[in-house]
């Protein structure tokens, strides 16, 4: 006897009975399809939630966390002649103050710079790295290799006035450094590039 034959041999009730069971089964497959759908929308939904909430997180500490360096008085902003005198600078080397109507192209240079040009450039928001003459080659070629990596917004240059080894400084900005240290540099370029009252730099 096959199946047509058996299910013809069934009672009306027990047709309705086996439609009903199929119905179940039909709607506990539902049911399953439709919770893991919700356990999938939840579970990305939490993970969007999350990547977004540390997301504003990193926002949130790194604008409520100090720059880099010491806070240094602006002096001011006056343009100055070449060569004239001026009142002496509150930070070595200079973060602000007066100084000349040309900056400093952004670049790497052998020979020491004028600070006057030099704080025209932090005007412009860039950064200034100098370093004592006598700075052995090694770490002298390091500094150069990241101001030519930020060729946009850095000068690198020697300075004998400098009373640390490496000096980072920026528009009322200044860090100073025993050693190198790449990753502080490079932070500190990061945090504080464009921090000034003409942001010009790339």
């Amino acid at each position: 006897m096959d199946l047509n034959q058996s299910d013809q041999q069934l009672t009306k009730r027990e047709r309705r009975e086996l439609r009903r069971q199929e119905q179940k089964e039909r709607q506990k497959l539902d049911q399953r399809k439709n919770t893991q759908n919700r356990i999938l929308k939840w579970t990305a939904g939490l993970l969007a939630i999350g990547i977004i909430g540390y997301g504003l997180f990193l926002l949130i500490s790194r604008a409520t966390t100090p720059r880099p360096g010491e806070s240094i008085a602006i002096q001011g902003r006056d343009h100055i002649s070449v060569g004239s005198s001026h009142p002496e600078y509150n930070s070595n080397p200079p973060t602000s103050g007066p100084h000349y109507s040309q900056p400093t192209p952004w670049g790497v240079y052998q020979d020491e710079l004028k600070d006057e040009n030099v704080i025209h450039s932090m005007e412009h928001g860039g950064i200034w790295i100098s370093y004592q003459p006598d700075i052995d080659d090694e770490t002298k070629a390091k500094i150069e290799a990241i101001g030519k990596k930020h060729s946009g917004s850095v000068v690198v240059s020697p300075r004998s006035a400098n009373d640390s080894l490496i000096a980072l400084a920026s528009w009322g900005r200044l860090e100073k450094l025993s050693l190198f240290d790449e990753a502080q540099i490079i932070e500190f370029i990061k945090r504080n590039k464009n921090k000034s009252p003409e942001p010009l730099a790339r």
